[in-house]
């Protein structure tokens, strides 16, 4: 099957879809980190939502803050030191962007508590399900017919309908969203139409960077770029097929493949 984070790979790049696919026996664990550094996020999503129950209307907003970060800081520490010991190659920017997303995250949502519990007159048990919907976290799903498997990072629930939402660490553009994220999110739709035999109309992809949830039309034009992505992504793994590819320097310089592709 063709697994969704081969898609994203192509979005990326084809060659390097190639390169990994055919050529690379190396072990690599930037795919394990990813994976470690995604859940890790969703967890402080997780804490987040357990100290909002928690807030009460009297609070005032440095009360609120202490309140939602607790024990956040501490489960983040443990958790970087348990992808240390999995020998997994984390660097110091990437833990002081958690740091930095985590802080930022708390200070918005402290804000829009502290808001919604004065206009309101309710608690914060009474107020969470606005701030985290009934969803599903990190959740896999499979279509036979595609040949397509993946894991959505969330899934929302609102009044019956399914809303698949994509968690991304990369600067947003100014507008919108990148063409691989949406792609990657129609991914996400199709299988959940197949999972939970729905329809699924719009979609989102947040930002955590500016802690923005972006919305995505899962219209015709997006499902075909999707349909069209998918039989290249399948020419390349299943028919070992060399793809074409326009060199982008500042791209490819940060590529671990560089070496190899730029090789007489």
């Amino acid at each position: 099957m063709i697994n969704i984070s081969s898609i994203k790979m192509h979005m990326y790049c084809p060659m390097k879809l190639y390169l990994k696919t055919h050529v690379d026996i190396s072990q690599n664990n930037e795919y394990q980190l990813y994976n470690e550094i995604k859940n890790l996020k969703i967890d402080i999503q997780d804490l987040l939502q357990k100290n909002m129950r928690k807030l009460k209307k009297s609070m005032d907003l440095n009360e609120i803050e202490t309140a939602l970060g607790q024990n956040i800081a501490a489960y983040t520490e443990n958790n970087i030191d348990t992808i240390k010991n999995l020998k997994l190659d984390i660097t110091q920017e990437q833990i002081g962007e958690i740091t930095d997303e985590t802080y930022f995250n708390i200070k918005i949502l402290s804000l829009k508590a502290k808001k919604a519990m004065r206009i309101l007159d309710k608690n914060g048990m009474e107020i969470v399900e606005m701030f985290f919907p009934n969803c599903m976290y990190s959740y896999l799903m499979k279509d036979k017919q595609l040949d397509l498997v993946g894991i959505c990072d969330k899934i929302e629930i609102i009044d019956g309908k399914y809303y698949p939402i994509s968690f991304k660490s990369s600067k947003p553009p100014l507008k919108g969203i990148w063409d691989s994220d949406a792609i990657e999110l129609a991914a996400n739709a199709i299988l959940i139409e197949e999972e939970f035999d729905t329809e699924v109309f719009v979609g989102f992809v947040k930002y955590s960077k500016i802690d923005d949830k972006r919305p995505v039309i899962m219209d015709m034009n997006l499902r075909k770029g999707l349909f069209s992505v998918l039989n290249e992504v399948k020419e390349i793994i299943i028919n070992k097929k060399i793809p074409k590819v326009k060199i982008n320097e500042k791209k490819c310089r940060n590529c671990e493949y560089y070496a190899i592709c730029t090789k007489d």
